[in-house]
């Protein structure tokens, strides 16, 4: 099996889910996606993260993100651990949870870290454009829960950069000034950023988020 990288298309696949049989690209259609997976149902960590997930549902939403999550049990476990997670959470799950029993998926997207655990997947993150492609991967021990304002910050990151010619800087929030791209030339700055901008250095230069 080859590791995924950034870039790459993410593999398609049918699997059973806490909603029904879906297929990722036709649950994805349009959207952004996230993808994550956890090492088990009813685990104490994992209880949060889906949690935070379901309360993060508007703030996906307005960014056009879908969210889909993983674990190696079956759709009745799932669906007796969702209660437990709006129980507990005080939420309510709101995207479908794969049951991959047989680590179809797991395998796919290389899940299974074998010197962490034999079986159990580790935390990884997928966070995958409109076309498919992989556009982040991170990987979390399974003792570390998730930061979710981080994936937000990184989503928004993601989309500004995909359309607009900048990148963004160390601990960047979204509204913060942004990096104008090295390929971009000074009159060609002048131009796509009407806001004006500062250089620091000729490779440095600083410009307002642009809209």
């Amino acid at each position: 099996m080859s590791t995924l990288r950034l870039g790459d298309k993410a593999p398609n696949f049918d699997a059973e889910t806490s909603e029904g049989k879906l297929n990722f690209y036709d649950f994805l259609g349009d959207s952004w996606g996230i993808l994550f997976s956890h090492p088990a149902d009813y685990t104490p960590v994992c209880t949060t993260e889906l949690g935070a997930a379901a309360k993060y549902k508007d703030e996906f939403e307005k960014r056009n993100v879908k969210v889909m999550a993983l674990s190696v049990d079956g759709v009745a476990s799932h669906k007796g651990w969702i209660q437990d997670i709006n129980e507990t959470q005080n939420t309510s799950v709101n995207f479908p949870i794969i049951a991959d029993e047989d680590r179809k998926v797991a395998d796919l997207y290389d899940m299974i870290h074998p010197n962490a655990d034999d079986t159990l997947t580790v935390r990884s993150v997928y966070v995958i454009a409109p076309d498919k492609t992989i556009k982040l991967m991170i990987t979390y021990p399974a003792s570390t829960g998730r930061n979710f304002e981080e994936l937000l910050r990184v989503i928004d990151s993601l989309q500004l950069t995909a359309y607009k010619k900048v990148a963004t800087p160390a601990n960047w929030k979204s509204g913060e000034d942004v990096v104008i791209s090295p390929s971009v030339s000074n009159e060609e700055a002048d131009k796509l950023f009407p806001k004006g901008y500062k250089e620091v250095k000729p490779y440095l230069r600083m410009t307002p988020q642009p809209e």
